[in-house]
């Protein structure tokens, strides 16, 4: 759901806790193990390196979030099988995720350089007015809300600029959609997820600077090269198994090596689980794109018949290289783009 700080791709996992907790007080957590302690009729468990307890029975019997948690992770490790798990929360909860994670160590259930389990936590978001963001009544805003708000006031800047005139009424409503959810997301998605961040519509809905607004409106610009010259996209990948790429004119080596930098930022965000860095490279490269279209042709055309005289193939080829890893990239990030807009 968004805005929620790095919730890209998240899947939600219902584990059945009443049979886990039970296997957990009898069998893993019994006192002949030797790693539970007896504390004032709690059962707890010190982890090594940790200041604080591990809460597996309260002195009344029941259950806290330590034992559902705990409960969670053997159930993620031994049925789910996984071998990345990742907890994506308020920073508020770092403590408690290390107190778990290491009495899960602690145990012998996973071997931190086999199994990567991590938490990644996010900061809040904050209105205008710098405080927590809620609505003018002080109820929390619905996410229904926020994604009305943010139609409406897509489709005002759409209009705006005479989107409604060239476009059909499909293709202004797939316009208004991408630029609202895809707004609202990369808001979220392009600050450092470790910090607060305060949230504007009017920042948000910007077609200049680093928004969704003008990445979206950069891809568009980029598709519209190949309409221009009547190719298709199939025919630039053929064309892409016998063409040489000259990389004559700075600009066009600018740009190359922005595109070649793709997979290392995409190791870089599986490694730290930071998207703000690949919403800083997106915007990077459509800003390099864009000084390579001012500077170099790709499509030429007669001054006075206004036909097309000359295609460079090899800069269609980075226009549709440019393209092709940014749709990557909206697609990681949960962004939807349109081909025309």
């Amino acid at each position: 759901l968004y805005p929620v700080r790095g919730s890209v791709g998240l899947t939600l996992h219902f584990v059945p806790c009443s049979t886990i907790l039970c296997q957990i007080s009898c069998q893993s957590y019994s006192l002949s193990t030797g790693l539970v302690q007896l504390d004032e009729g709690r059962k707890i468990v010190f982890a090594p390196g940790q200041s604080i307890p591990l809460t597996i029975v309260k002195s009344d019997g029941g259950y806290t979030y330590d034992t559902s948690d705990l409960a969670a992770i053997k159930n993620r490790l031994f049925d789910e099988k996984a071998d990345i798990i990742i907890y994506v929360t308020d920073s508020g909860q770092a403590m408690h995720f290390q107190v778990v994670f290491a009495a899960a160590q602690l145990i012998g259930w996973y071997d931190p350089k086999v199994i990567r389990v991590e938490h990644a936590g996010f900061g809040v978001v904050l209105g205008e007015d710098k405080k927590k963001f809620k609505t003018r009544s002080g109820d929390t805003v619905r996410l229904m809300d926020l994604l009305e708000e943010g139609l409406k006031r897509s489709m005002d800047k759409l209009k705006e600029k005479g989107r409604d005139k060239v476009l059909t009424p499909e293709e202004l409503v797939k316009a208004q959609r991408a630029v609202a959810f895809g707004c609202i997301k990369y808001a979220d998605l392009s600050h450092n997820r470790i910090n607060d961040y305060v949230f504007s519509f009017d920042k948000m809905l910007d077609d200049r600077g680093n928004t969704a607004a003008y990445l979206l409106y950069a891809f568009t610009r980029i598709r519209s090269i190949a309409r221009l010259a009547n190719i298709q996209v199939v025919s630039l990948r053929t064309a892409a198994e016998t063409t040489e790429v000259l990389l004559d004119h700075e600009k066009e080596w600018k740009l190359g090596k922005c595109i070649l930098r793709f997979p290392e930022i995409l190791q870089k965000i599986t490694d730290d689980l930071l998207l703000h860095t690949l919403c800083d490279y997106l915007y990077e490269l459509a800003t390099t794109f864009t000084e390579f279209y001012d500077s170099c042709y790709c499509v030429e055309k007669d001054r006075q018949t206004g036909e097309v005289v000359k295609v460079n193939m090899w800069r269609m080829l980075l226009c549709e290289a440019t393209a092709a890893v940014m749709a990557k990239g909206f697609d990681i990030l949960g962004i939807n783009p349109v081909e025309r807009m």
